[in-house]
Formats: C-alpha cells, structure tokens, sequence
C-alpha cells in the first residue's frame, strides 16, 4: 500500500535541518580574502595587514563564528575546558550541597571566560590519576581543580610530570609545586572553635562523626579534636570516621548513643549525616538539645529543614568555589602559583546545641 501525499492543508510542522555553524570558508567569501588570510588573522599570527585582520575580525563577528575547541587542541592553543574528578562514592554526591555550592562558584567564574567544565566521578585516586593521564594526551582540558586532597596524594607530583597547571581545593600550603596553586580554609581552626563552645556549656563526652579517612581536611580535624581535648582535659572525646552518606550517620550515631557512657555532643563532618543524627538520636529515645547536642560542619537548607534546626559551621562555598576558579584561570593566563586562605567556617547556633544537663 503507498501512503497518501500529505494534502495542501496539512499543517503538521515541517522537519528544521539543523543549523550549520560559520566556517573559515565563509568568513573568507564574505570578506573577500582566501582562507589562509582569515586563518593568520584570527589566530592573531604574522601574513595579512592590521586593515585585513581587523575586516575579518568584524566579519567573523557578524557571522557569529567561533573558534572550534577540538582544532585549537589539534594545534596546541587549548581545550577552552578544566576539568574535575571526584573520587568518592557516587551514592554520595547527589545529596552534598557542599559540592553542588562549590561547582556553582566554580562555573560562575569559567563561564565569564567561555570555558567549559569536565566533570568525572570515579571510584579512587588511582582512577583519577589515569582520567588526569587520558585528559592530558587527548588535549582535553588545559587545568584542573583538585579536591579532596589526600594525606599521602600522588597527584600533585603527577600535575607537575605531565605539566598541567591545577588549583588544589581545601589542601595546605605546600612548596615545590610551581604549576599548583592552593584554596584552603583552616579546618582546625574551626574545630578547635566548635569544641571551646562546647566545652563552655558544659559538655565533656563529644564524638565527631567525621567523614572519609585519609582525606587531609579529615584528618585535620581529628588531630585538632585530640589536642583540644588534650588542652582542656577531655578523656572521652574522640572520632569515627564514615563514608559521609546519612547511612553510616545514623549508624554511627546509634552506635555511641548506646555505650555505657554516650556522648552528650555529637559533630558530624557534614550536614547530611547531622540530620540522619538527629533521627536516629530521636528514634533511641534522646532529646535534642536536651540530652545530645548536634552540630553539623557545612551549613545549608537541610539544616534548617529539621526539628530543632541544626546548629552548623557556615561559610561561603559559593565564593570558595569562585576563588578556585579564579585561580585557575590565573595559572592559565601564566601567573605564578599562590597560596590562598578563604575565611575560617563561623559556628551558627541554633536549637540542636544547648548546655549539658546536670550529671552529663
């Protein structure tokens, strides 16, 4: 059976063909010069006039062209793209607003200079290393942003054979890394603050539910929890270390409540585990403030989405994200590398911290 000709009042939408970018060719046409010409001219290089460069110039701009990024690889000027691999669990990510605030900071500042974002999540370091090797060969990205860094981390050592500038997210200073710069908020800092507080009102069992083991900024906060303890005389504070999720919180959180002596503050390393905290507190029979105080590090919406609102470390991961961005390009636009302190996290009290009761 032969289908029926569509008939003269048939309105159905026609079929767009897609639209065809500007090339070289047509840049030439327009502007009356051969492709060679329009080539030295907008990639700024010796063979045509400043009359002739600057016609092209506005010729290409009235086309609307733009430099293609795979050509400007192929011929050794750049990717226009940075990349970023996350090597956790990626049941994790979806639900960490520290990373979703810091890649919003990040693409602000990529996307007022036209670069784009590669973003991977892979199972471990080792993994990233080979993304980072892959990258590099392909001429896929011209920087990285590094986050998580390691106590004992091959990659900075692997940036600097393969020469790729990156900016390391949340490390501390280190020299010998010409090509990498450094962001970083003093984790310490803003332990020791959270367990003078506590100490304050009274507190003297707290466990910190902290995060991922071997990543620096957890291991700053473990040694700043022991000598603050150690200053002020605090035999039952200690840490556990997680996978971050609000699974292992709420483990963790059951786990320490029903010791023979459970704690009377808990601080997670992140705002997800503090609220599964706060319900597994809950659901053993504890009242929060009352019996257990709970402080999450990294403020957001969830916090504040519970019954009592949590009390968190609060700082500006949006802007912590920009001032990695802003690095980066720096490097990328041959500046030296540099060493940049973002301010200390502030702890925010609300309902969830109070003054131990008596016999605490």
């Amino acid at each position: 059976m032969v289908a029926n000709p569509p008939s003269a009042d048939d309105t159905s939408p026609a079929r767009r063909s897609p639209a065809r970018r500007p090339t070289m060719k047509d840049i030439a046409r327009r502007a009356g010069v051969s492709e060679s010409a329009v080539s030295f001219a907008l990639n700024d290089r010796p063979g045509v006039s400043e009359i002739t460069r600057n016609r092209v110039r506005r010729v290409a701009e009235q086309l609307g062209w733009r430099p293609s990024t795979a050509a400007r690889a192929l011929s050794g000027e750049g990717a226009a793209t940075v990349g970023l691999v996350v090597a956790r669990p990626a049941g994790t990510l979806g639900v960490d607003s520290f990373f979703l605030q810091l890649i919003s900071g990040i693409q602000e500042v990529l996307s007022e200079r036209h670069l784009g974002l590669l973003f991977q999540v892979v199972e471990d370091v080792d993994a990233e290393c080979a993304v980072y090797r892959r990258w590099w060969a392909e001429h896929r990205v011209d920087g990285v942003l590094v986050v998580d860094p390691r106590t004992d981390d091959p990659r900075a050592a692997l940036l600097d054979e393969l020469g790729l500038p990156g900016v390391v997210i949340g490390g501390v200073p280190e020299g010998g890394h010409p090509g990498l710069s450094t962001v970083w908020a003093d984790d310490a800092g803003a332990m020791a603050s959270v367990v003078g507080r506590l100490h304050a009102l009274g507190h003297r069992r707290i466990v910190h539910i902290a995060g991922l083991p071997g990543l620096a900024h957890t291991e700053r906060r473990i040694r700043s929890l022991r000598a603050e303890a150690e200053r002020l005389g605090l035999t039952e504070a200690r840490s556990v270390t997680t996978d971050y999720s609000d699974a292992e919180g709420a483990a963790v959180t059951r786990g320490v409540l029903t010791d023979e002596a459970p704690p009377t503050a808990l601080v997670y390393d992140n705002d997800v585990m503090a609220v599964a905290g706060i319900a597994a507190a809950t659901g053993l029979g504890y009242a929060v403030p009352d019996d257990v105080s709970i402080v999450a590090w990294e403020d957001s919406a969830l916090c504040r989405l519970v019954e009592p609102w949590l009390a968190a470390l609060s700082r500006d991961t949006v802007s912590f994200g920009r001032s990695a961005a802003r690095e980066l390009t720096a490097l990328l636009d041959g500046g030296p590398a540099r060493t940049v302190q973002v301010p200390v996290p502030e702890l925010i009290e609300r309902e969830s911290i109070g003054p131990v009761r008596s016999g605490g």
